[in-house]
């Protein structure tokens, strides 16, 4: 994945306009309502982003950069699969925990439909996630950590849906819960359903 360069000014912006869309959903994502957020003049925006559709296009496309450089640094040095799994877990919850308002990296109602632009940086975010998942449970597979008799495809399913799962009862709750806490609960099940027999 290629570098992505953004100005200070322009992760102030997008910030803004991830908790807007996290509170709104994407019709209430509007430049006059994100130039109040951030207190300026909406002209300001159009110095920085071309158009509404250029804020959530950089925005997406920032998250996946951001996710693919915290799960290359948060596996680094860990050989074993099951801790790898681990790891990138709660990295993703430790990130989330800090930063609801980029919780339209998982749930982006609305925005599948909004142009082709976003429909491509959306599943830039689901390949960089996939890519991660099928890897350490391929290797995990490999090492004989993880069992054999259910293809890396479908158990990725069952870990994204229950990621997912978690972090939309997260939203529902307004955020009250400790995600860390029950995201280590979920991994600690999740790695009970798909750790080999012998481990």
């Amino acid at each position: 994945m290629q570098k992505l360069e953004i100005r200070d000014r322009q992760l102030e912006i997008i910030t803004a306009a991830g908790e807007i869309l996290d509170e709104f959903g994407v019709t209430g994502l509007t430049t006059k309502r994100l130039a109040e957020r951030m207190g300026f003049a909406e002209a300001a925006l159009y110095r920085h982003f071309r158009n509404k559709e250029d804020i959530i296009v950089t925005l997406l496309n920032y998250l996946a950069a951001n996710m693919e450089q915290r799960l290359q640094s948060a596996i680094t040095g860990i050989e074993a699969a099951d801790e790898q799994l681990v790891e990138i877990f709660n990295n993703q919850f430790d990130f989330f925990q800090q930063h609801p308002q980029f919780l339209v990296a998982i749930f982006s109602d609305g925005l599948l439909e909004a142009s082709k632009n976003i429909n491509g940086a959306i599943q830039q975010i689901m390949m960089v996630k996939r890519k991660w998942l099928l890897q350490i449970i391929a290797e995990g597979q490999r090492q004989k950590v993880f069992r054999n008799d259910i293809p890396a495809e479908d158990l990725a399913h069952v870990i994204m849906g229950s990621f997912r799962l978690q972090m939309l009862q997260w939203r529902m709750g307004g955020h009250t819960f400790d995600l860390r806490l029950k995201g280590k609960k979920l991994m600690k099940s999740i790695l009970q359903l798909i750790l080999a027999h012998h481990k």
